[in-house]
């Protein structure tokens, strides 16, 4: 091996090395940030309890048990919630959190989970969006729309339809609908202070008739509007829009 390749090794070799290090640091100093959604220990588990509101003027709210073939699947660090909520009119939408403890693989891009289920995602029509909620105060907050068809089979027939899905990520001081840039800020917080941040991740859902996504798009604000308040703990603005810690 020439002198010059052998100095390339040892430079990479040594590189390698000073990452590998700068992880185990990391790793060993990390702690965990607050939540940024309300959550209560469980005793003797690792995971905490999510509440979604079930007392909603207007609506009929279930809590819906999370499947088993999902909580074992997850590190068990993941705290997970689900609910159902039903309008006079009789249509539902469910609503999930999945909050990640230390283990940050608790939390990927929900499209995978769409697509995973069948569904089509129509990227022309999908895209960030805002949804204005009146309380604790007056903000908007930033989510991502996905429009989705597929084909089911009722009575033996073909029937397409559509559905609508809402999610954003929302940590101790941090909001955001971009799974990009949740992971950046995440790095760049735990670098900084050492915190590595408890991102939850939640999301809204409901089918319609194809033709009806935006009405279906309007039920789901309607929704948040009710229950968002109730459960999330950080908003846009200030420190928690930036990303910043406390």
């Amino acid at each position: 091996m020439k002198r010059r390749e052998l100095l390339l090794l040892v430079l990479g070799l040594g590189m390698i090395g000073s990452a590998a290090g700068a992880l185990q640091h990391l790793k060993a100093i990390q702690r965990l940030g607050p939540p940024g959604i309300k959550s209560t220990p469980i005793a003797g588990e690792l995971r905490r309890n999510l509440e979604f509101p079930t007392n909603v003027p207007g609506y009929t709210a279930e809590l819906l048990p999370v499947d088993k073939v999902v909580s074992e699947t997850l590190p068990a660090d993941t705290s997970i919630a689900q609910a159902g909520y039903t309008d006079p009119d009789g249509q539902r939408i469910q609503t999930t959190a999945v909050m990640m403890g230390m283990d940050r693989t608790s939390i990927h891009k929900p499209q995978f989970c769409l697509r995973g289920q069948g569904w089509d995602i129509d990227e022309s029509r999908s895209a960030a969006a805002t949804v204005h909620l009146d309380r604790p105060q007056p903000v908007d907050l930033p989510v991502m729309k996905l429009i989705s068809h597929q084909t089911v089979k009722v009575d033996g027939r073909e029937m397409p339809i559509s559905s609508v899905y809402v999610y954003w990520f929302v940590a101790g001081d941090a909001v955001t609908e971009a799974h990009w840039r949740r992971m950046w800020w995440m790095a760049q917080n735990l670098v900084r202070t050492g915190e590595l941040q408890r991102w939850a991740y939640i999301s809204y859902f409901t089918t319609c008739a194809p033709g009806q996504e935006e009405a279906a798009f309007e039920r789901i604000k309607h929704l948040m509007n009710a229950t968002v308040p109730d459960f999330q703990l950080a908003w846009p603005g200030g420190a928690a829009a930036e990303g910043g810690s406390h």
